[in-house]
């Protein structure tokens, strides 16, 4: 058995406010623990969420040509396609054995830090994949909120208002991530992985997978846990950012993916972090005797952006 829970956040969604705070108590234990979660009950249909994955292996399977059209923009702007070794998520190991699609925030085209350039203001790539964009971008929408339902849990666990998080995240560095980690059918470098042993860099991280199992997360003592494909869930996970936060109450914990050797593995991810500009300083009710301050205030686009630019460094060439 998976050391994982799995939380119902219907009652957080729309229950009583006691619903909603044992909830919190739920999330919070396991945000404390092994920093990893199941969550049911999300409102997310069946529906959507095939046709997303529906879409990403359209793309993937599609021409070179479609994929170059919508190469990878940079850290700063972290939208569009990354080549199969394009990334290291653990630099001192060989490149992992997978390729992605981001997308971001859409924000309009005459959004003003859209047009001064800002980082993390992008706009997005969208490859010649029928029903692309439209599809990509309910599900982005959805997921948000969900997120930012999440965030709500997180407030009322660590004795925050419950919209606390809701003006940090209205216009965050938010990236859809489409994943495929192709067939593993030959010999590989010592060390390598479908994706290298890594924490997620922001807030919190919803991952839906296909049937295909791999991920794999590290407990407290070290021992690494077989994370189950549990049907109709989200795998979701506390980042480095939120954990800063926090002032390390909670935990963002490293885990990998192991390609199973003969299948093709996709899955699809949405990580959360604040808005560039949202003060990330540790939160006055994580602060107290004998638990001081152990970070100093960023910004939630200097966090992200030291954290990213390691991951592609060592790939720039």
């Amino acid at each position: 058995m998976s050391a994982i829970p799995v939380i119902d956040i219907a009652p957080l969604l729309a229950g009583t406010p006691a619903q909603a705070r044992a909830v919190a108590a739920e999330l919070g234990r396991a945000c404390r623990d092994v920093g990893f979660f199941y969550i049911s009950g999300h409102g997310i249909s069946a529906e959507l969420r095939a046709r997303v994955f529906d879409t990403s292996r359209a793309f993937f399977s599609g021409s070179p040509a479609i994929k170059e059209a919508a190469a990878f923009s940079g850290p700063s702007g972290n939208r569009g396609y990354i080549k199969l070794g394009g990334e290291s998520l653990d630099p001192t190991k060989p490149s992992d054995l997978k390729e992605a699609f981001n997308i971001g925030l859409d924000l309009p085209p005459d959004d003003s830090e859209l047009v001064a350039g800002a980082r993390f203001r992008a706009t997005n790539l969208w490859p010649d994949v029928p029903g692309f964009r439209a599809t990509m971008l309910e599900y982005f929408n959805r997921v948000w909120r969900l997120g930012c339902d999440l965030h709500r849990g997180f407030a009322l666990d660590l004795g925050l208002e419950p919209d606390f998080f809701e003006s940090r995240l209205d216009r965050p560095i938010a990236t859809l991530r489409l994943l495929h980690y192709p067939p593993v059918n030959a010999p590989i470098s010592e060390g390598q992985l479908g994706a290298g042993v890594h924490t997620d860099y922001g807030n919190v991280t919803l991952l839906a997978t296909d049937e295909v199992g791999g991920l794999m997360v590290q407990d407290r003592s070290g021992r690494w846990l077989d994370a189950p494909v549990i049907p109709n869930t989200f795998v979701c996970n506390i980042g480095d950012c939120l954990m800063r936060w926090s002032n390390d109450v909670y935990v963002s914990t490293p885990h990998k993916v192991v390609s199973p050797p003969g299948a093709d593995r996709y899955s699809v991810a949405f990580f959360l972090d604040p808005n560039p500009d949202a003060v990330v300083a540790c939160l006055p009710s994580c602060i107290g005797p004998g638990r001081p301050a152990k970070y100093g205030p960023t910004t939630g686009g200097d966090f992200l952006l030291s954290r990213l630019e390691p991951t592609y460094a060592a790939k720039a060439s």
